[in-house]
């Protein structure tokens, strides 16, 4: 054993225990958070305004931070359009269903399930009701899926981001329903009615007015809208169809839009509640109306076949 004298500061070269990561136990570091002091890993800490900070407290900053949020209340993000993918992918599905079924993907509407799910007026009138909201994801052919898909596919993110999911969600399935509503009620018994252009065309409402709400050039929209509801002219689309979703989804999302910032979700669930129950009268009121005269209108529409 050595006689020699040991340094107050113990023998050299030894070093002074390093704190460990308050996260992870087994990380030493010499690291620490600038707004809590406590020692942090480099995989534990994140760039702030003023030197570096630990996740928690973060994470902590993050929850006091007011959230930017969109016109219609939504908090703004660069996400995934969820919703709109998803519509995209359910149309899709739903026509090579009926392209399997029928063996050709032009004349699909001879499949069964397009059959069972396309909106025909008196059968819709006779208690299927269903079909006001699967005939929204039923196409006449390869070029009508492809149009439509193409137009929710521009159009359906820009709604989505600034509407948020659950505001989307509701535009888009009342402007679909406000589509077949309109044709339902409106139109004859001779018509049989398919496509998500009802949905499509009350996006192109609801884009129409976030535009405007942002101060945005919106002739192009006009334009492209006009183009459409003329072509209906000269072709076997539902122009009733079509108005009746750019009527709902306009309207219901100049509704979010113009909502208070105070009481915004009871203004909102309060618009979406109107929508609905105004859709649900016009097809009660038509539905009796041809329930009323069924043996006249079943004799029309046996002539129109």
């Amino acid at each position: 054993m050595s006689n020699a004298p040991v340094p107050p500061d113990g023998p050299i070269g030894a070093q002074p225990d390093i704190p460990v990561c308050a996260r992870h136990s087994d990380r030493p570091t010499r690291l620490r958070c600038s707004r809590c002091d406590r020692p942090a890993c480099p995989d534990c800490l994140r760039d702030a305004s003023v030197g570096m900070q630990c996740v928690d407290c973060v994470n902590e900053g993050a929850r006091t931070v007011r959230q930017a949020r969109t016109s219609a209340g939504a908090v703004v993000s660069n996400g995934r359009p969820i919703i709109t993918q998803v519509m995209i992918a359910l149309n899709v599905l739903a026509y090579v269903v009926t392209v399997v079924q029928s063996g050709s993907p032009m004349n699909n509407s001879r499949a069964g399930l397009f059959t069972a799910t396309s909106m025909i007026p008196e059968l819709t009138a006779n208690g299927e009701w269903w079909r006001i909201l699967t005939s929204g994801f039923m196409h006449f052919g390869l070029l009508h899926l492809a149009l439509n898909m193409a137009a929710l596919f521009v159009v359906g993110p820009v709604v989505e981001q600034e509407l948020g999911k659950l505001r989307y969600s509701a535009v888009y399935f009342l402007s679909l329903l406000g589509g077949s509503a309109a044709a339902f009620f409106f139109g004859t018994v001779c018509q049989q009615l398919a496509g998500a252009s009802g949905a499509v065309f009350g996006l192109m409402g609801a884009l129409l007015i976030v535009f405007k709400r942002q101060k945005r050039d919106i002739s192009t929209i006009l334009v492209v809208v006009g183009i459409n509801l003329v072509s209906n002219l000269f072709t076997n689309a539902s122009l009733l169809g079509h108005l009746g979703g750019f009527v709902i989804g306009g309207l219901l999302t100049l509704a979010m839009v113009k909502a208070p910032a105070k009481n915004r979700n009871a203004y909102q669930i309060g618009a979406v509640a109107a929508a609905a129950l105004l859709l649900g009268v016009m097809f009660v009121l038509r539905a009796s109306e041809l329930d009323t005269a069924a043996e006249v209108i079943l004799e029309y529409a046996r002539t129109c076949r």
